[in-house]
């Protein structure tokens, strides 16, 4: 990863050079909360709901995740929830790659995702492996994804450890940059009832560290995108 920190460094050097010097008058006073941001753009995070199933536990999972970052002014955090989007089983007749979406939903789908630097999927395990509705909802698209970064949080009985290993595969293949840290909530010790999500202070404590990591992946993978955009004009 030698070439993604020097790309970093390089932005990051980019930037101060191109910062305006501040009077000392003006350093003194408090600053007000700001967003990481590329080019002066607020990096945007989306928390991907990966269930659909009537009486999910999915969205439940997803709505404290964002509760929890609500606070953090190192990027912008939304939810996106793929049931919003009415999904079918995949029914574009042309591979993603083309990028010739044939039907509403999925135009709409690629709208929305393409308004984020980065993800955090929130993922069920079913059948050991990663949730049929969010592996579906990830097969419409492909270059609306690519070089980005993401952060997985898993549930299940084994925590979604599982499903969390199945998804990266996907993630790679989008092009994804998955961070190493995630979250994994167990369905008999962080769900009351396996129906209401009350995380315990252990694994709620994982949020964080992977954020941490998120987040500047998130910025330099930007970077990565704004070069290879110039690169290709």
């Amino acid at each position: 990863m030698s070439w993604f920190k020097n790309l970093f460094r390089k932005s990051r050097a980019a930037e101060a050079a191109a910062a305006p010097a501040v009077s000392a008058p003006a350093a003194e006073s408090a600053p007000g909360p700001r967003h990481a941001a590329v080019d002066g753009v607020p990096l945007r995070i989306a928390v991907v709901t990966g269930s659909t199933r009537p009486g999910r536990v999915n969205n439940q999972v997803a709505e404290w995740v964002l509760a929890q970052l609500a606070a953090r002014t190192d990027a912008r955090f939304e939810l996106v929830d793929i049931n919003s989007f009415d999904l079918p089983l995949l029914d574009e007749p042309y591979p993603a790659a083309y990028q010739n979406y044939q039907n509403e939903h999925t135009k709409a789908l690629a709208a929305r995702i393409s308004e984020f630097d980065g993800y955090i999927f929130v993922t069920n395990e079913y059948n050991h492996s990663a949730g049929p509705a969010l592996i579906n909802a990830l097969s419409f698209l492909n270059a609306e994804f690519n070089n980005k970064a993401a952060g997985i949080v898993s549930y299940g009985s084994m925590g979604g450890a599982r499903a969390a290993e199945h998804l990266r595969g996907a993630l790679s293949e989008l092009q994804i940059a998955h961070v190493r840290n995630q979250v994994m909530f167990n369905l008999f010790t962080d769900f009351e009832n396996f129906s209401e999500f009350k995380p315990t202070a252990q694994n709620a404590g994982t949020l964080a560290p992977m954020v941490d990591q998120l987040v500047p992946w998130t910025k330099g993978f930007a970077a990565v995108r704004s070069e290879l955009a110039l690169t290709s004009a």
